[in-house]
């Protein structure tokens, strides 16, 4: 039925502009208008929001968003419901006041946004608002990737790098829930620290020792099963090195640059898979398919407090530009949000 049952809410919002491509510095507080929800779409009051490496890469001009898309940053988002498009009916996490969080293709530096039905889900129990904005973009990514497209499976070793971003840290839980024997490098004995207790079995501090060496002495020689990388570079050679015969390796960022030189004998001799996606360009329904599973998968481990966001810091909307700077000092240990006044 089409319908849209909103209270009356403001013709104009604050949103997070980036004024042009470079440094924190560049992202201001400016009036734009409320979005309306489209057929199909929701209307969430925003009362926090995901920062992400790739609103960095977006601020530097460097990740445009896709077409249709403002280009007001940011993609997870906690809320409230005050608004339904055309479409919409059933679900009650879909209702006028309901209590969400989703995974939107931008704009989530604002006071409102728009998001895609399908890629709304009910604040999971036990979780507070401002921790709910920290789950959407780091739980879809990891799910997507580490389970559904190189299917990690109970009792394989698992490496991810960068094991106390936000990535890393879902990385570590969701591995670690589901049977894996987890490795992660890091870069400061603190992070080796924080690692260990999400659960990693094996912490490499990369500053102090070549994690081709210690995972060779690790694991006798075998190798590890699924590894998640954001890091690229010459990190991709040496994950070859490190992988297990008929290991799979998921590309997801490449933070140190293109690779170079690879040596492709060594993929063909252990028949390794290399793969890798972006989830911001897929289309609603790719995203919707994987809400379904972290919902019937995952939701329950968070309300059990077997999973959950590791959060670094908040921020009011207005100061985005310290996240950002928090974001690339590199310091931070899991996620860094910002807090509308509603959230506040």
């Amino acid at each position: 039925m089409a319908h849209d049952d909103a209270p009356s809410h403001p013709r104009m919002m604050t949103a997070i502009a980036i004024k042009s491509p470079g440094g924190p510095d560049v992202l201001a507080p400016e009036e734009r208008p409320v979005p309306a929800a489209r057929d199909g779409e929701v209307l969430i009051k925003v009362h926090a929001a995901g920062v992400n490496r790739p609103d960095v890469i977006q601020r530097k001009g460097l990740y445009p968003p896709p077409p249709g898309v403002t280009d007001i940053p940011g993609l997870e988002v906690s809320g409230e419901v005050i608004a339904r498009g055309p479409g919409l009916s059933g679900e009650a996490h879909l209702e006028v006041g309901a209590r969400v969080c989703a995974l939107v293709p931008g704009g989530g530096y604002a006071e409102y946004v728009t998001a895609h039905a399908g890629c709304v889900l009910p604040v999971p129990d036990g979780l507070s608002m401002v921790e709910a904005a920290a789950v959407p973009e780091t739980f879809f990514t990891v799910w997507s990737n580490v389970f559904d497209r190189v299917g990690l499976t109970a009792g394989e070793r698992f490496l991810v790098h960068g094991g106390t971003s936000g990535i890393g840290t879902t990385a570590i839980q969701l591995a670690k829930a589901f049977g894996a024997e987890v490795f992660t490098t890091v870069g400061s004995a603190e992070k080796a620290e924080a690692a260990r207790k999400l659960g990693a079995d094996h912490v490499i501090n990369y500053n102090e020792t070549d994690f081709v060496e210690e995972i060779g002495r690790v694991t006798g020689g075998a190798g590890i099963h699924v590894i998640l990388d954001m890091v690229g570079g010459d990190y991709v050679e040496r994950n070859w090195k490190v992988a297990a015969v008929e290991g799979r390796i998921c590309q997801i960022a490449t933070l140190n640059g293109t690779s170079q030189e690879v040596n492709f004998s060594r993929l063909m001799v252990k028949r390794l898979t290399h793969t890798g996606s972006t989830l911001r360009p897929r289309d609603e329904g790719f995203k919707a398919a994987i809400a379904t599973k972290l919902r019937e998968r995952v939701w329950p481990l968070i309300a059990q407090k077997k999973v959950g966001p590791v959060m670094d810091s908040t921020y009011p909307l207005d100061e985005a530009v310290a996240a950002h700077t928090r974001m690339e000092g590199s310091s931070h240990v899991g996620k860094i949000v910002l807090v509308t006044p509603a959230g506040a």
